[in-house]
């Protein structure tokens, strides 16, 4: 990286009013002060929509923001910040927000950009950018000293990170520092001899880090940069080629990888692409093509563990992070994905997060992964929650709190405890893990405990004993604790365009009709998510109600387990007669790459994912809602809490 970095280009302020953004684009130049409000919130679904990763190298200069909404508007085209000469980009509160896709960085890096400038970033998306080569900062006066024609010191840009990322950032990146570091065997460190080593009481996810610490690591203290030894290393198909492309340019082909045997590609963010509307109607299935040997090509170049499509039907065997909590991780590992929702596996006791390309790449040759020793932040969630009251409904009332939403629980991690989190399933815990990458965390958390120990002993026959470190240590020091009556919280809702803009559902005033209801991926395919819809479902079968006839109801299976399970209880023949379409798994809609998407902008959406962006599951508008209140909607017509269907019937 050079020493002194100036201004050769324009800057592009990514305003909320569209009509600036297009002056921008026809050529006219705007300060930040002449720019108005900028955009808060930009999600890499944004910089990089779905239909546009189809590609892992320079191509995806073409794209970067054509997803980006201005007001109702979409003003940014196909090459136009290429063409433009835009070198830098500004932002405002949690730029880069959403999924880990390192193909937004690489989009930006491809079409020119080299430096951004926000209010604050969400943390894959800042970690990708140090490991890429693209420059970030908070610190605008950066950008007014830019502006003014001046060369500022590499040295600013630095400020305020650990000392191993300001190395990274120094080299250029992670795999050009990565050639000349010393990368020994991994080794756990045994429990008793680091709490010897650190009496000061820690967190659990601490405790964890620490285990795990590089060989050349004596101690880590928080806020410091470290390498950790994954115990799992994983990659889906949207980008095991772009991980094998950056791998085998740094380390060769065929690549030095460390235990295989613990690395897994899974297959299941496309499978159902043929299914899709944009895919097939824009003709972007030769892309899917692409990307999809490029996943296969790794799959068997290398003795990895692998979890493919199904033959014969559309689907995987399932959805990556409910494959690795029903197959993989165990209390007290350490896990690594390429995507953001990757601390769903949290829900056991392990510390599991997200990373980029680059980071899982050079994690397959080495057996480290970076992160940063983390503060948490504790909910404690006292009580019971009432009937009908899920998981899904304690993350949506998070999600709209003012701290949440400003970003103030970013690279945090999410410590989840109190009587009703104990009183919790595994299944259900997963989804308040598996949504801290909406919360803005690093990972979430639950200590394990004995339903942990059924739980693995149910889905997987392993005879798993707790160990006494695997816990927060009384005394452990939290960021913040965030207090949370159980038998207060009603059934949530998250109006269209960011999860946190919830409601409690009882509050909304207008009626709002759906086209599309829609119940699934990681977050609520679960078993007991399909407990819950079958019981909305055989409710109104029983009381005559099926799927109204304005509206389709898709409910998709997280694992082929899953949908085993269902067969068992004997939910289909009730999903049948309701008027269910049952899709098997595979990411799907989540991703706008499969059935339930919406196929216009007037379209309306209650869905159970995880995220509704601008885009995420078609040009329509997307609510989020639990599982519980999907069905209930799905029988309505129009948006209804399962006992608010209950009290219009009777």
């Amino acid at each position: 990286m050079e020493d002194a970095i100036r201004l050769d280009g324009r800057v592009l302020y990514l305003s909320q009013d569209p009509a600036i953004v297009a002056a921008q684009l026809d050529g006219r130049d705007f300060t930040r002060a002449t720019a108005g409000p900028l955009r808060d919130n930009v999600s890499t679904d944004e910089i990089t929509p779905v239909t546009v990763m189809l590609t892992y190298d320079e191509r995806l200069g073409q794209f970067p923001y054509v997803g980006f909404k201005a007001g109702e508007v979409l003003p940014i085209g196909r090459d136009a910040v290429k063409n433009g000469g835009f070198r830098v980009t500004v932002a405002g509160k949690r730029y880069g927000k959403g999924s880990s896709r390192e193909s937004s960085p690489l989009a930006e890096l491809s079409a020119g950009i080299r430096l951004i400038v926000a209010e604050s970033f969400e943390r894959i998306y800042q970690q990708n950018c140090d490991n890429i080569g693209i420059l970030t900062t908070t610190d605008f006066t950066v950008l007014d000293r830019l502006s003014a024609g001046e060369a500022v010191p590499i040295d600013e840009f630095l400020k305020g990170r650990d000392a191993l990322t300001q190395q990274i950032i120094r080299s250029g990146g992670l795999l050009a520092y990565s050639k000349f570091a010393d990368w020994p065997a991994p080794r756990l460190r045994d429990a008793a001899n680091t709490a010897h080593a650190t009496p000061n009481p820690k967190t659990l996810v601490e405790k964890i880090i620490e285990r795990h610490l590089h060989p050349g690591i004596a101690s880590a203290q928080r806020g410091d940069g470290v390498f950790i030894a994954a115990d799992w290393r994983f990659s889906h198909d949207y980008f095991t080629g772009m991980c094998a492309h950056l791998m085998h340019r740094a380390f060769g082909k065929p690549a030095p990888l460390h235990a295989p045997d613990h690395i897994i590609a899974f297959q299941d963010h496309l499978v159902l692409a043929a299914q899709s509307i944009p895919h097939v109607r824009d003709g972007l299935l030769p892309g899917v093509a692409n990307l999809a040997q490029g996943h296969t090509s790794f799959a068997q170049d290398y003795p990895v563990r692998s979890h493919g499509a199904l033959d014969g039907v559309p689907g995987s065997e399932g959805i990556c992070h409910a494959l690795m909590a029903e197959q993989y991780a165990l209390p007290g590992q350490v896990v690594t994905g390429t995507d953001s929702h990757t601390p769903h596996s949290g829900a056991l006791g392990c510390l599991a997060f997200g990373a980029g390309a680059t980071e899982i790449a050079n994690s397959w040759v080495t057996g480290y992964v970076r992160c940063k020793v983390p503060e948490t932040l504790r909910i404690e969630i006292e009580g019971r929650l009432r009937e009908g009251v899920t998981a899904k409904d304690v993350v949506l009332h998070l999600l709209q709190l003012d701290t949440i939403r400003s970003g103030g629980a970013i690279g945090l991690v999410f410590e989840y405890g109190g009587d009703a989190v104990r009183a919790m399933s595994i299944d259900e815990r997963a989804t308040l893990t598996n949504m801290v990458a909406e919360l803005g965390g690093f990972t979430g958390i639950v200590e394990p405990d004995e339903r942990t120990v059924a739980f693995l002993k149910e889905r997987r026959g392993v005879d798993f004993a707790l160990e006494g470190w695997m816990k927060s240590d009384a005394g452990a020091v939290y960021r913040d604790t965030i207090r949370i009556d159980a038998a207060t919280l009603q059934p949530m809702l998250a109006r269209p365009g960011d999860p946190g803009n919830g409601v409690p559902a009882p509050q909304l005033e207008q009626e709002v009709a759906i086209d599309i209801a829609y119940g699934g991926s990681c977050t609520a395919g679960k078993r007991e998510d399909f407990d819950f819809y079958h019981e909305v479902l055989r409710w109104g079968v029983e009381n005559g109600l099926t799927v109204a006839p304005h509206t389709r109801l898709y409910l998709q299976f997280g694992t082929m387990a899953v949908r085993r399970y269902c067969e068992e209880q004997g939910y289909l023949p009730v999903f049948e007669q309701a008027g269910v379409t049952l899709v098997m798994p595979g990411c799907g809609s989540c991703a706008n790459c499969g059935p339930g998407q919406s196929a216009s902008a007037d379209e309306v959406t209650i869905s159970a994912i995880n995220r509704n962006f601008p885009g995420r599951s078609g040009p329509g508008n997307v609510w989020l809602a639990s599982p519980y209140t999907v069905a209930a909607s799905a029988l309505a017509g129009k948006i209804s809490t399962f006992e608010q269907l209950k009290l219009a019937r009777g």
